[in-house]
């Protein structure tokens, strides 16, 4: 467990309960229709992070967009070739995530001032007009302020979505829906990498500027169906809007049975925790380093944020191209194939995992991942290392380049299993609901920031060091397995509520507790029947429409 306190649950009084609903949410009619909708409004946010990494990934191979931007030429086969210099191609990929780090301070008033629909609407509505500005850009400024728009409505959708998710779910389906979030990526980058495949063919400035119209396809879908969503019943209940919100959980939590008793002690445990947060509250930023409590989750948030982006996978996500050169790969077919490729096999094990991985124990899932991709990482060193002084030979290493290959698409797993599947879901469980919109944001903020770092100097350092550039991401997962194994907690199997006062005295934690077990036992229609209701086993829950 380490060598540092990590932290305390409340006693699971409402999870118990959970665990003796039978019903599968298929078999429950609203909450069907809420899951359907939190899809494309929230789990599919993501796509458009993917759709734009993989979008500028792909728009690399093709010649009209270097021509365009590009400064440079070569002559490669008798053919004159056009690129973008490392450090143009740093910023261009880098200014999605600058335009974000830019949103990062404001994002969490906002949706605590209109809510979280809002606050989706108001990014969605950044990142169109980002969209349509990146399409028809002039030139290279104009593109690089084009992608900081959309990159500073990425965070009002990312902080709001994530959050919606965790706060409307049902506490049994909620692990997998926050670790469907980060899954959704690879769907967009699987669309934006064969959609570039296509448009490379098209013999104009067409070739680059459709794809980058079509990233607004998905937030223009956020903005026409927001608002079929319900909002946030905590947000509601934080502005006294107490009616609003039970309506909202009876409806979708109980299938409408205003009388179950489930909804009343859920109702209790999240009215008692919101007010003890807010009693120690003020809802600044200061609040972020207020208590020891809170700067433990801020560290949490920050590492998260640091190790999404400093695990190396940034070096694929956007600059494939440039590893494949590395190793021998010049036709640009192919290198658009094996993109494809690797798009797809991340988006099949990226998803199937993200539906796994919530299952087990946290850090678990986050130490083996961390440990599978610093075995990839010096393996693909070793393998690299001889197909480029084969190449600078004179010759070429089949066998090297293959191995290279294989351990670029082995990387993906390892990565999907903590940071992917995970990161989400975690950040969600590990702030109380006062906090949860500035902690996201501290993480957006960290992601962006490593992010932005990552694809500026990824060109430069490989072109200067080569291979050996690798060395930096073997060191940086060493460290993120001594920040996990030392300092994340465990909050698997735990609702929000019941998690909100993990690093808090456990004084405060029993007062939601004894709230949730006043209204179990004493509620309804009196403390005798309730409790030959509840048994040794829990109270019987589960509306589901009959099938």
């Amino acid at each position: 467990m380490g060598l540092i306190d990590l932290g305390h649950e409340a006693d699971p009084v409402l999870t118990r309960i959970v665990e003796e609903d039978k019903v599968k949410w298929w078999k429950k009619r609203n909450l069907r229709l809420l899951y359907l909708l939190l899809y494309p409004t929230c789990m599919g946010i993501e796509i458009t992070s993917g759709f734009d990494s993989q979008m500028i990934n792909g728009l690399q191979f093709i010649p009209k967009w270097n021509k365009y931007f590009g400064n440079t030429s070569s002559l490669v086969k008798g053919k004159v070739v056009w690129n973008v210099t490392g450090s143009l191609l740093g910023i261009i990929s880098a200014s999605y995530n600058l335009g974000a780090i830019l949103a990062v301070p404001i994002v969490p008033w906002v949706a605590q001032k209109v809510g979280r629909r809002w606050s989706i609407f108001i990014g969605s509505c950044f990142q169109c007009v980002g969209a349509v500005l990146q399409c028809f850009s002039q030139n290279s400024g104009m593109y690089i302020v084009a992608r900081m728009i959309l990159g500073f409505g990425i965070v009002f959708c990312i902080v709001s979505g994530s959050a919606m998710l965790g706060e409307l779910s049902y506490p049994k389906e909620r692990p997998i829906l926050t670790s469907m979030f980060n899954a959704s990526w690879f769907v967009g980058s699987l669309i934006a990498a064969g959609i570039v495949v296509e448009t490379a063919k098209i013999p104009s400035d067409w070739s680059w500027r459709l794809p980058s119209l079509l990233q607004a396809c998905p937030s223009l879908v956020q903005i026409a169906l927001v608002f079929f969503l319900p909002e946030s019943p905590r947000y509601l209940i934080s502005k006294d809007r107490r009616e609003e919100a039970f309506d909202i959980l009876c409806h979708y939590h109980a299938e409408g049975d205003r009388d179950s008793l489930f909804v009343k002690a859920e109702m209790v445990q999240i009215e008692t925790t919101i007010k003890i947060e807010l009693e120690a509250s003020k809802l600044s930023w200061m609040d972020m380093v207020r208590t020891p409590g809170m700067r433990r989750r801020s560290f949490l948030a920050a590492a998260m944020g640091l190790y999404t982006q400093w695990s190396g996978n940034t070096l694929i996500s956007f600059y494939l191209g440039s590893i494949l050169v590395m190793i021998g790969y010049t036709d640009t077919y192919t290198k658009t194939m094996i993109n494809l490729g690797n798009t797809a096999w991340s988006f099949v094990n990226g998803t199937a995992i993200a539906i796994i991985s919530p299952r087990f124990k946290r850090r678990t899932m986050f130490l083996t991942g961390a440990v599978g991709m610093l075995g990839v990482y010096v393996a693909w060193l070793v393998a690299v290392r001889y197909a480029v002084k084969a190449l600078d030979a004179g010759t070429t290493n089949k066998a090297a380049g293959i191995a290279v290959l294989f351990f670029i698409y082995f990387y993906s797993p390892w990565y999907n299993i903590g940071n992917n599947a995970l990161a989400y879901t975690y950040m969600v469980e590990i702030f109380p609901y006062a906090e949860r919109s500035r902690g996201i944001a501290i993480e957006q903020f960290f992601v962006r920031g490593a992010g932005f770092f990552t694809t500026f100097i990824n060109p430069i350092g490989m072109g200067a060091a080569k291979w050996k550039f690798l060395f930096m991401y073997i060191a940086m997962i060493c460290c993120e397995i001594l920040t996990i194994y030392f300092f994340y907690p465990e909050t698997q199997g735990r609702t929000l509520e019941e998690l909100a006062f993990l690093f808090e005295d456990e004084a405060t934690a029993e007062r939601a507790t004894m709230a949730v077990e006043k209204e179990i036992h004493q509620g309804g229609d009196g403390p005798v029947e309730r409790v030959e209701e509840i048994g040794e086993k829990g109270p019987v829950v589960g509306h589901g429409e009959k099938v």
